[in-house]
Parts: structure tokens; sequence; C-alpha cells
């Protein structure tokens, strides 16, 4: 399995590894509820080193991006971040990124499970465009810090003022001895900052975050409080709530697709997509506190009329939360239904997303 420059330190330090996307990850330290509440209290310090980083170079890298792209990619200022969609011809979701606008190149950030897919489909469009391609995964490590706290405890560590950084920007700055990229970004809800480096520089920033946070609630966090704060923040997951049978608009996600700024692939049939809409993302709130699993199958009276696709116990709200797919017809917030959880019909009501927001 592939490792990030961490690893060591996350088995030391008592991580449970667990197999991601063929990378050796901690899934948690203590617990998931600690760490979880920490993030939303405090600050939590995610390894996310096996996100994917790909480079895009060239007097067209705009032009091809947007091409690639839902969103619209010419219009980015440098510095500025923007969620986006890759689609294939039929508006089926290949992925979900963040492309980030540099001084001289551009930037994708993309999911584990995706990265070779995406390298591939990358390859398979290039032609035409004056691009240069760099998969700068291997060479990089990447790490996000999340919470409340999170820019009391990494300021020291920047030399960049970090206050005034907007919500999805990027900046250049010496992080700890080196050079890095500092994003105003996150999948947690909260406040917090996403911050790539060399390879050679991961453990010892890691190790100064943790060493400068630790006495104001910072705790290291696994990917399993990483899905308990995103499911609560409504963020969907590739493989999910995304795959490529579902089209944006099904998904909730018609805000990061501008049909009038390009011809991207899929655009076509996106189109007719949007005002087709069959089924819809929704959020649930569960009687009781048994989990909805993905997979489990929800009722309005006799009628299956949808399938959860993320579920837990909600931390922060002390609620059974899940999202889940169910027909147009049924999606109305206050709506009364179903899940099947091990056989039995348990009450759920369709909620309003997100579950959680934080205080501005």
């Amino acid at each position: 399995m592939l490792v990030t420059p961490c690893h060591q330190w996350h088995v030391d330090h008592g991580g449970r590894m667990v197999d991601f996307a063929g990378w050796d990850m901690p899934v948690q330290y203590s617990t998931i509820i600690e760490e979880h509440q920490a993030v939303r209290r405090a600050a939590g310090l995610f390894d996310i080193a096996h996100m994917g980083r790909i480079y895009v170079r060239g007097p067209q890298a705009d032009e091809f991006l947007d091409h690639l792209l839902t969103n619209n990619v010419l219009s980015l200022s440098e510095g500025q971040v923007r969620y986006s969609l890759i689609t294939n011809p039929d508006g089926g979701i290949l992925d979900d990124v963040l492309v980030y606008r540099l001084a001289a190149e551009m930037l994708l950030v993309v999911n584990a499970s995706n990265r070779l897919k995406i390298l591939n489909w990358i390859e398979q469009h290039r032609g035409g465009f004056d691009v240069e391609i760099e998969d700068a995964t291997p060479s990089q490590f990447m790490l996000a810090i999340q919470g409340p706290a999170a820019l009391e405890i990494l300021a020291p560590l920047v030399s960049l003022d970090l206050s005034p950084m907007k919500y999805y920007t990027v900046a250049e700055a010496e992080v700890q001895g080196g050079t890095g990229l500092v994003s105003r970004t996150g999948y947690t809800g909260e406040d917090g900052f996403e911050i790539i480096v060399a390879a050679q520089h991961g453990l010892d920033l890691w190790q100064a975050i943790i060493a400068g946070g630790t006495d104001g609630g910072l705790l290291p966090a696994g990917l399993g409080c990483r899905d308990t704060l995103r499911l609560e923040a409504a963020m969907p997951l590739y493989g999910h709530e995304l795959n490529e049978q579902i089209d944006p608009y099904t998904a909730g996600l018609g805000f990061a697709v501008k049909l009038q700024a390009g011809e991207f692939i899929g655009r076509e049939a996106l189109v007719g997509a949007k005002t087709n809409v069959r089924r819809q993302r929704i959020g649930l709130q569960i009687e009781g506190r048994r989990i909805a699993r993905e997979g489990s199958q929800l009722f309005s009276a006799d009628a299956q009329i949808g399938d959860v696709t993320s579920g837990t116990f909600s931390p922060t709200l002390q609620q059974s939360i899940a999202m889940a797919y169910a027909d147009a017809d049924h999606t109305s917030v206050g709506s009364s239904l179903e899940v099947e959880i091990r056989g039995k019909r348990v009450p759920a009501v369709v909620a309003n997303l997100p579950f959680y927001r934080r205080d501005a």
C-alpha cells in the first residue's frame, strides 16, 4: 500500500490503520466521537496526503480545464479556489474536485480513489490543448487543520497573515521553513486550512502543529471523524452520494455547473438533466439511535422510494442522520418517511441540509 510521510508517526501514536483507496491511512487514534468533538470545539489535524494533486501548466491550462470541468474556470482570479465536477458525456460525475488558480499554473485536487481515473481522463482529452500535466501526489504532503482554533494554532508557523484570507482562497507562503500553499478550505463544516508542502517537510510540519496545538485542544484526527463531520455538513462523498450514474442536479450540486460558461464535456446531457430531475439528494432525521447504513431502503407507506447513501449518529446533534436519494415527489422538508434498518422500518423526517452549520 501507499503511505504518506507521516505514516510512521500515525503508527507510533496509536493510529488504527486501514486501507483507503490503496493508502494505509489512520481511521482513528482515540475515538471517533472524541476526535469529532475536538474539531467542533477546538481543532483537529488530518493527514490528507492521499488526495490527488495534479498540476496543469502551459498557455492553455485554463482553457483545457474549462473544457474538462463543469464550473467556470476562465473567470477564476489568481488565488481563488473553486469547487467543480468532472462529468462524462452522459453527465455522470467522474469526480468532484477543487481547482486552484495559482500564479503560473493551475492545480486540481481530486479524490484519492479517483486519481488514476482522472489522470487517464486528462490524457484522453488533452489533445489539441497546449498543456503539461504533472501528478505531484507522491512528491508532496497535504494536511488539513480544521476547527474554531485552527487559525490561532497555525498562524505562528506561516509567514502569511491568515486572518484576512477569505473562504476558498489560496496563497503561497513560508510554512515551517519551507514553501507551501495555504488555502482556506476544508471538508468538515468548520473554519480551517489545507496546506500543501514538499513531502520532505511533511512530518516536521505535522509535528510542529501538534506541538503548538495540543494545549489548545487540538487532536490528530482520522478518516472516521472526517466522515461524521462531512455528513453533518451534508458534503457528498464520492462512491456514496456521487458516482458515474448520478448527475450534478440529482446530487444537488447545480451550483457547480455553469451551462453558459463553456462547452465542457457532458454539457449537452446536463442541459436536459437540469429540467428532468427525477430523484434528489435529501437529508433524513431518523427516530432513535439506530444508524441507517448505505443501501438501507427508504419507504413512503408501502412504496420503496429511495435508498440511503450515508448514515451516522451525529455526535454534535445527538441525532441519527442520513443522506439518501429519493423520488422527487417525496423530498419536501418535513415529509414523513420510513427507513428499513435491519429488517425493521423506522420513522424518519426529511430535513434541511446541511444538518449542521457553524456560527459565522
